[in-house]
């Protein structure tokens, strides 16, 4: 498999490492709700294109808390992968869901986790070292390290080692990869109205004022205008 490759549904898997609110209150790279937002949109598209999914935690009783609940609701089905070591690496159910997901060609492993400097860091690395055939894809905007500096430069150091950084809107868009692909397009306009800010607020706007779709959501009468006397 080639880096030149682009995502696909059949060659992708995802992982999130510690999506959990200690850590969250961590991270001070990323504003907290734009990265819980950006966490449940790539989650989101995974689970419309059948992206294989690993959940993993550490420490969640004794310190990290559980997982974000948003998270959870798109997933209420997955096993929770529960660690002691910072590097998920380091646990053999983590190495064995992705194997067995890589053993059907989705050696890509796209990347969410807190933080980046350590836990993101140490995994991809390690996956890499002993796994070669590996690539991981590092979704920038859904992790988040416990300074601008913490993250800017553990993003560095992974991508010299050969991670390519993503964002999960970049994801998201390139599994869809064509807008004739009529079997993901109405659920994936859907998620980028609800988590893709602007460019969710333009695909609204288009709908409605331009194709003269109904709006989202019903509302009460629209009153006026009536100038004051």
């Amino acid at each position: 498999m080639s880096k030149l490759e682009v995502l696909t549904p059949a060659n992708s898997q995802l992982i999130f490492i510690d999506q959990q609110p200690q850590m969250a209150f961590g991270v001070q790279s990323i504003d907290r709700q734009v990265l819980k937002n950006n966490v449940v949109g790539l989650a989101k598209a995974a689970k419309i294109f059948n992206v294989p999914t690993t959940i993993t935690t550490v420490e969640t009783q004794s310190f990290s808390g559980n997982t974000f609940p948003e998270l959870l609701a798109v997933y209420p089905e997955n096993d929770i992968l529960e660690r002691t070591s910072m590097n998920s690496w380091d646990d053999q159910n983590v190495r064995d869901a992705l194997a067995k997901n890589a053993a059907e060609g989705r050696k890509k492993i796209v990347v969410s986790g807190l933080w980046t400097e350590v836990c993101n860091t140490t995994f991809a690395l390690s996956a890499l070292h002993d796994v070669p055939d590996y690539e991981i894809y590092m979704v920038a905007d859904a992790s988040g390290g416990t300074s601008s500096d913490a993250h800017k430069y553990a993003m560095d150091r992974m991508v010299q080692a050969g991670v390519i950084p993503v964002t999960w809107q970049q994801v998201l868009l390139e599994w869809q990869r064509d807008w004739a692909r009529r079997e993901t397009y109405d659920a994936v306009t859907t998620l980028v109205k609800e988590h893709s800010g602007a460019y969710g607020m333009g695909v609204d706007y288009a709908y409605t004022m331009v194709h003269g779709a109904e709006e989202r959501v019903k509302h009460g009468k629209r009153i006026g205008p009536n100038p004051a006397k």
